[in-house]
């Protein structure tokens, strides 16, 4: 069974009326619930827990980290994106939603300022499979829409993805590359744009089908393991 943590702020749901309203029990809840109904084993962890809720041993028994946060990147401590970071790199998978984009986590792992343009005007977003074939993309047909949503514009500075799963087109005229899929180490990482706090999208059946199935795709591959350092004894015999 994939074990699965749920990581969100928890600030917006909790001083927001508006947003409280679209998730009464917190956007990590309303991720869990479907990841929970596909089968996986799914525990949630929050900004204002000890250690973010993301101790060593919390990571240890994850297999695949799902990232939201907005207003508080910067109270993330440097030790639990270290935690973090050292754990994707040994296997654990990383799925980053919406404005995680600016997390510390993120923006470590890729090496780039991570920003771009973006506008608040609950426009219509057109999300198109431009990878029918990969695993993310399983059950999606040729593209799904968002009737309101956070416009998100490139360029999007991040590096070039090994595979882009989606692109976005929004009622304004902006695209943008939503579902950029990378590794590090020996983990997988996937970005998804769509998931602004004062839209219910994380209630959208699509949304939680392309979030189920990054969940999958990200899952370490059993018995992999990198090996680094000095090997004194070769394989073949030296003359």
């Amino acid at each position: 069974m994939i074990r699965v943590t749920v990581w969100n702020e928890f600030r917006h749901e909790r001083h927001s009326p508006a947003v409280a309203a679209i998730y009464p029990d917190g956007i990590h809840e309303a991720i869990a619930r479907p990841l929970r109904a596909a089968g996986f084993s799914v525990r949630t962890a929050t900004l204002d827990e000890p250690e973010h809720g993301l101790t060593d041993q919390v990571l240890a028994d994850t297999d695949v980290l799902i990232w939201w946060g907005h207003t508080a990147h910067h109270e993330v401590a440097d030790t639990a994106v270290d935690r973090v970071q050292a754990r994707v790199l040994a296997g654990m998978g990383l799925v980053v939603l919406h404005s995680g984009h600016f997390s510390k986590v993120f923006k470590r792992l890729m090496g780039t300022s991570c920003d771009l343009k973006w506008r608040e005007a609950g426009e219509r977003e057109r999300i198109w499979v431009v990878e029918p074939g990969h695993p993310i993309a399983e059950g999606l047909g040729d593209y799904f829409e968002i009737a309101e949503e956070e416009m998100y514009g490139e360029r999007f500075d991040v590096p070039p993805p090994e595979a882009l799963v989606f692109i976005s087109w929004f009622q304004g005229g902006e695209v943008f590359r939503s579902g950029c899929c990378y590794t590090r180490g020996a983990g997988r990482i996937f970005y998804f744009r769509p998931g602004h706090e004062t839209h219910p999208t994380y209630h959208h059946p699509q949304v939680q089908r392309v979030i189920v199935n990054a969940v999958r795709w990200a899952a370490p591959t059993p018995g992999v393991t990198l090996a680094y350092g000095h090997r004194p004894q070769p394989l073949e015999r030296l003359r």
